[in-house]
């Protein structure tokens, strides 16, 4: 049996060591042997003598993880002789190992004469559990922190999908040998406007895994100068993938005070938002009412209606609901700006009658 003074666990089992040298069974197993799979009966408690044992448990069906290094001094294999169940995890022994092999019989026996040794067993039990949650808190938040990179890439290549077609629709346009200088002049002017608004999204996204309060830089904006000025933009966009933008006029020729530059990362997430819940051939309606000192906007289409699977949580980071394309971001965002302006967002749907997304913006004690 193991000496004594040689062993972590050899202090407090002094006795009972000697006690079952005489019912002890020395094993001896090569590098890579295995001692017992998942599965198999708890046959014994196995202290190791010399060497270092790998437990591992089955992950999918082809692969395995380690949960575990045992070495000299330790033990393994107690919790399926105690609760008479399968060997929950597979044993191997990953140098050229020894080790004392317990019966269940003798160990029960053991742990009836002398209580101690089973408050001692329960603690390690309670370490060895403990260690193996954090090991395993630790892979799950690793995952999630890979997966949140995932996330935040495909969003920004969602994102950036539809400025970089109109960028490269802009540049073919201005490299035409007929293009006039007034052409070339307005592709460039689109080309800027779209590399403005994707520094935007950038930004706008960075604040965002940052969770810290956008400082807004405040302008006043003639509001129906501005949206008319968006929409065709807008209008341009979303033409080219088969929809229609209509604008309701008159809009309010009211002031006021915003970040314009957010505020069109808004218009943007909701239209596009509204494009891809619509087949070739929707409209997405934009209309303004001043109502109770507030600027009330909305942004109407045709689609397919909110999942109701999804409407309690659609202003949520990550939601999203029978989206090939989607990031589940866009909305989260849309709340994060009209929020920072100090407004509310809100949406009110009929499935198979489209969405309509109702925000509100304050306006300046002139037009209140």
């Amino acid at each position: 049996m193991p000496h004594p003074e040689e062993k972590r666990f050899a202090g407090l089992l002094n006795e009972e060591l000697h006690a079952l040298q005489h019912t002890a069974k020395l094993r001896r197993f090569l590098a890579g042997q295995t001692i017992f799979r998942a599965g198999d009966p708890g046959d014994g408690f196995y202290l190791v003598e010399s060497g270092r044992v790998i437990i591992s448990a089955a992950i999918g069906s082809n692969e395995s993880r380690p949960l575990a290094m045992v070495g000299p001094g330790e033990f393994f294999g107690e919790m399926a002789l105690l609760d008479e169940a399968p060997r929950s995890a597979t044993a191997t022994a990953e140098l050229e190992t020894k080790t004392y092999c317990i019966g269940r019989e003798e160990l029960l026996a053991l742990l009836e004469q002398r209580p101690h040794l089973a408050l001692h067993l329960i603690r390690e039990f309670s370490q060895r559990v403990r260690a193996l949650n954090r090991k395993y808190i630790d892979e799950v938040l690793q995952a999630e922190r890979l997966a949140m990179v995932g996330r935040f890439a495909r969003t920004i290549v969602h994102d950036f999908k539809n400025p970089l077609n109109v960028i490269g629709l802009a540049a073919e346009l201005a490299g035409m040998d007929e293009a006039t200088p007034e052409m070339r002049s307005h592709a460039q002017t689109r080309i800027a406007r779209q590399v403005d608004r994707m520094t935007n999204m950038l930004n706008e996204l960075l604040d965002f895994t940052r969770n810290t309060s956008h400082k807004l830089v405040l302008a006043n904006v003639n509001y129906a100068e501005y949206v008319s000025a968006l929409s065709e933009e807008l209008a341009t966009e979303i033409k080219e993938r088969g929809m229609r933008l209509i604008v309701e006029k008159p809009l309010p020729a009211v002031i006021v005070q915003v970040e314009p530059q957010r505020l069109s990362r808004l218009f943007y997430n909701l239209v596009n938002n509204a494009v891809e819940e619509m087949p070739p051939g929707g409209t997405v309606t934009i209309r303004a009412r001043v109502e109770d000192g507030k600027l009330v906007n909305e942004v109407e289409d045709t689609g397919r209606g909110i999942a109701p699977e999804i409407a309690a949580r659609l202003f949520e980071p990550f939601a999203t609901h029978g989206k090939q394309n989607g990031t589940g971001l866009g909305l989260s965002i849309c709340k994060k700006i009209v929020e920072d302006h100090e407004g509310n967002i809100s949406a009110r749907s009929e499935p198979g009658r489209g969405a309509t997304f109702v925000f509100t913006l304050p306006l300046t004690q002139a037009d209140s």
